[in-house]
């Protein structure tokens, strides 16, 4: 039964297109978002442990090493 799916209206196949096209053009937008909010937060936390690190070694301290170098795992 076609339009069943619509709530017993007939509507043409290419609204139904139209619709669908929609669809996927909203969640190709949500999943670019997404993706930058993913890269932004990655390239936050990159600078700021490069900030960090450039203020150990601007204060002249010689152990910044321990800034860069994940902490021991146990």
């Amino acid at each position: 039964m076609p339009g069943a799916k619509n709530r017993g209206f007939d509507v043409p196949q290419d609204t139904e297109q139209e619709e669908a096209d929609r669809q996927t053009a909203s969640l190709a937008g949500l999943a670019a978002a997404l993706l930058l909010v993913v890269m932004s937060l990655y390239l936050v936390h990159q600078l700021a442990r490069e900030t960090r690190l450039e203020d150990c070694l601007m204060a002249g301290r010689s152990n910044c090493d321990l800034l860069v170098a994940p902490p021991p795992r146990g």
